[in-house]
């Protein structure tokens, strides 16, 4: 859990350069529709990345360790392909990257539902 925990913690701080980056660094070099990307990706990183954060870092007795670390993980890593895929594109601009971000998205939903479903079978 100790490296989970790092994990969102590091991919907030990430979060916040990339938000940063986009908004002084990217403003004047991409469109504005790949502003609007960008700003996606970023929203999503950190909404995620704090969920993943509190449910690592939360004392929720009612579900074990395993199963908030294995969720904590699959919202972790959409982060990663839904985010990343979006940073990517802008960056590249090949656009199939954003054939991929989908895969990402369908992760936050499936951590959600789970973590949802534990609880109640809790």
């Amino acid at each position: 859990m100790k490296y989970l925990q790092i994990f969102s913690t590091l991919l907030l701080a990430t979060g916040v350069a990339c938000g940063a980056f986009g908004a002084h660094g990217l403003r004047n070099l991409i469109p504005a529709t790949d502003l609007m990307i960008w700003e996606k990706a970023v929203l999503y990183q950190m909404l995620h990345a704090l969920g993943a954060f509190v449910l690592l870092f939360a004392n929720i007795n009612v579900i074990t360790s395993t199963t908030r670390s294995r969720i904590a993980l699959l919202l972790l890593s959409s982060v990663i392909i839904f985010s990343g895929s979006l940073y990517l594109l802008v960056l590249t601009n090949h656009r199939w990257l954003g054939a991929i971000t989908p895969i990402g998205g369908v992760g936050f939903i499936v951590s959600w539902i789970w973590l949802s479903v534990a609880v109640w079978r809790a």
